[in-house]
């Protein structure tokens, strides 16, 4: 064998052991990111120009969710839905400042503020989190990681283009923190209710986006849907760039609360499987299905009716691509997310690594009839692009040779429709960029610029 050869195979497997071998050590102290893609053997330039076309897939191409409104707004929408929604809004500014396209982040920002956020009454600075695409609302409440995102996202734009370029992002993300804290409201008809759940509260109430108590984030920061959280939307590292660039004088409080996010996502997620349910308790324990007066009650013999809420679906995909960026970014639980990351990559693969379905019991076994979540008019289990998206990200933290195969899955995968038509360019198409500005090393922490 040539010397060049068995030169050039030894690199290859020292990229290799590297590949498994996660960092001790996150972003916020090292400044370092890690391109998993090129690791594990992928070309530099193959990896560039993949993050380019799926990223022109999300904002540029025939199957894009990003829209353009005159001169100086747009947005971006479920398509399958027919909507705008924060989630989806506050996903397109974090990618924007992500990439530099201040363009986009600017014009995403003018239509929230304008359509989205509320100005004024009870729920001044909050936003609507569902809106027809001519800015009508759907609805009138905020679901919470929409502010989660956009407080980060605005704090970043700060970070990196000043205040002094037509919008005080810095402003705009302290006017939320400050709007986000806790106060009195007196709900409007049915405005204090949950719908399925009961009758509606009444009398002075308190409206908030992080549990006092807990000081976790709630499900919806109003009626009974601050009650309890949603895994998905903890990434405590997001609190450590408010405790460090939102200058709103809360630096010791939000520390603590990434400290207990982190504690939370411990309790909330199977350990066997390593999946959590869409929503929970602020302890981690599933849902309870209440039973009010004039709801059918169980018949003898009958088992309870089971509630799909308590099942690893939609939203839970987002939760190993969030502890992923929590361990990348500060890696302050690393040897519990290191776990996390192998555990449910082991369920994944035992369930097969190009046809797990998309959604679970939190024990592993398939849910039934009602507890499968529609998506787009379609109850039908897949094995849907967004979860082998989030599911390849995890690699990051994962030891194991088994993670190479989740991302040679993600990087092979094709976003394309289904045999019966359905196709999500939205939440699927969201979850796969972000899923490749992970395993490039392009999700980074944005520092004030000198």
């Amino acid at each position: 064998m040539k010397k060049s050869t068995i030169l050039a195979s030894l690199l290859m497997l020292a990229i290799q052991a590297m590949a498994l071998t996660p960092w001790k050590k996150g972003a916020f102290e090292t400044n370092q990111y890690r391109n998993l893609f090129v690791e594990m053997g992928y070309n530099q330039a193959d990896v560039d120009a993949k993050l380019k076309e799926v990223f022109n897939d999300v904002f540029r191409g025939p199957n894009k969710v990003y829209f353009e409104v005159g001169d100086s707004m747009g947005y971006v929408s479920d398509i399958k839905n027919h909507d705008a929604r924060t989630e989806g809004m506050s996903y397109g500014l974090m990618i924007a400042v992500q990439f530099g396209e201040k363009d986009i982040f600017d014009r995403l920002w003018r239509w929230s503020k304008k359509y989205m956020q509320h100005q004024d009454g009870n729920r001044k600075g909050y936003f609507a989190w569902s809106c027809k695409t001519d800015g009508t609302h759907n609805a009138e409440g905020a679901a919470s990681d929409g502010e989660l995102y956009f407080i980060t996202a605005l704090i970043f734009a700060s970070n990196r283009w000043g205040n002094d370029t037509g919008i005080n992002y810095k402003a705009e993300a302290q006017h939320i923190l400050d709007c986000i804290q806790p106060k009195e409201y007196t709900p409007e008809p049915r405005q204090g209710g949950f719908p399925g759940f009961g009758p509606q509260q009444t009398g002075p109430q308190k409206m908030y986006l992080i549990d006092p108590e807990t000081q976790l984030i709630t499900f919806t920061p109003d009626g009974f849907g601050q009650r309890f959280t949603d895994p998905s939307y903890h990434i405590p590292a997001f609190y450590e760039v408010w405790a460090k660039w939102a200058d709103d004088g809360r630096s010791d409080y939000w520390n603590e609360c990434a400290k207990k996010s982190r504690e939370f996502l411990h309790k909330a997620i199977n350990e066997q499987t390593g999946l959590n349910a869409d929503m929970c308790q602020y302890d981690g324990s599933e849902m309870q299905m209440p039973r009010f007066p004039g709801m059918p009650q169980p018949k003898p013999g009958e088992k309870p009716r089971r509630n799909g809420s308590n099942n690893f679906r939609y939203d839970s995909w987002r939760v190993p691509m969030n502890i992923t960026l929590d361990y990348e970014w500060s890696c302050a639980d690393s040897e519990w997310q290191q776990k996390y990351g192998e555990t449910i990559q082991n369920f994944l693969y035992s369930q097969g690594v190009n046809t797990f379905v998309d959604q679970y019991r939190t024990d592993g076994s398939l849910p039934e009839g009602d507890e499968i979540l529609q998506a787009g008019g379609f109850k039908k289990l897949r094995h849907s692009i967004g979860l082998v998206a989030t599911s390849a990200a995890a690699s990051m933290m994962c030891s194991h040779d088994k993670s190479k195969e989740f991302v040679d899955a993600l990087w092979n995968a094709k976003h394309e429709p289904f045999e019966d038509g359905y196709f999500d360019a939205y939440y699927d198409g969201l979850l796969r960029l972000f899923a490749f500005m992970h395993l490039s090393g392009n999700y980074q922490i944005i520092t004030p610029q000198k």
